[in-house]
């Protein structure tokens, strides 16, 4: 039987990794689709809204006319703005076929960008996203099967998704934004997690500080809260360069931290005044 649940925003983001039951191999597995936020600079932002009305997954390796399977059809509107520092909302629980699956579809009918001390929200419609879907590839791909619950993870970047006309420093300024959605999705099982705090060289916690991790390229960036805490989820795992900076400090960076499949690694940054 088909379970689709819709969760309350969660502070801490449990892995489903490999949890084996009683279910015999050969039959559905479950899967989890969660969804979280990699933003750009909260001091300007109050909320930002998708609403998604039909998510579908595509099966790998399979000559079927139609590859696809639909997950839900339930539309729903998420707040990415509340889905920060390892916050998730959960968009899907349910039991599909076995197999691996390597691209996720998700329909979106429409975006809204609300910027604190402007009256009025930014409505964008989604060029295609209601009729053919945004397709995001999921990296490495996610594999089902009986007794065995996946969970996936769907990180939307504000700051390339939500492309602004005009001058964010001044929000009188700003003229819209364009909707160009850029999505990264993270097998769970292979991912982990690193947080920690941004403190300067007295111990004292940094709020707001921008952070980013990065392999060959950025994998993600995020804003320390107003406790100068950070999370980053559904990081890849292996060898990771890690940085932090904010106006009037020194970038700092900390180069080969190690990220482990489904497990969490905590680590502080310190900067440094100018």
């Amino acid at each position: 039987m088909k379970k689709l649940l819709f969760a309350c925003f969660a502070a801490v983001l449990l892995f489903s990794g490999c949890n084996k039951s009683e279910t015999t191999n050969g039959g559905p597995g479950k899967l989890t689709v969660r969804i979280t936020d990699d933003p750009f600079n909260i001091n300007f932002v109050e909320s930002a809204t998708v609403t998604i009305t039909k998510i579908e997954l595509r099966k790998a390796g399979t000559n079927e006319e139609n590859p696809f399977i639909v997950l839900t059809e339930e539309p729903v509107t998420v707040d990415l703005f509340q889905l920060r520092n390892g916050i998730t909302e959960e968009l899907v629980n349910l039991e599909i076929p076995m197999g691996d699956y390597d691209l996720i579809r998700l329909y979106v009918d429409e975006a809204s960008l609300k910027l604190r001390e402007h009256a009025d929200a930014f409505n964008m419609k989604v060029p295609g996203g209601s009729q053919t879907g945004i397709k995001v590839f999921i990296s490495p791909g996610i594999h089902v099967e009986g007794g065995i619950s996946a969970e996936l993870l769907l990180d939307f970047d504000l700051a390339k998704s939500f492309v602004m006309r005009g001058n964010m420093a001044h929000a009188a300024g700003v003229n819209g934004f364009i909707f160009k959605p850029c999505i990264r999705a993270t097998n769970n099982a292979t991912s982990g997690r690193i947080e920690g705090f941004v403190m300067d060289t007295s111990s004292v916690k940094v709020p707001n500080a921008r952070l980013w991790i990065q392999q060959d390229t950025i994998i993600a960036t995020a804003f320390a809260d107003t406790l100068g805490h950070y999370a980053f989820i559904g990081v890849p795992k292996g060898h990771i360069r890690f940085f932090a900076t904010k106006e009037n400090y020194d970038t700092a960076a900390v180069l080969g931290i190690q990220v482990y499949s489904a497990n969490r690694t905590v680590q502080d940054l310190i900067l440094m005044k100018q």
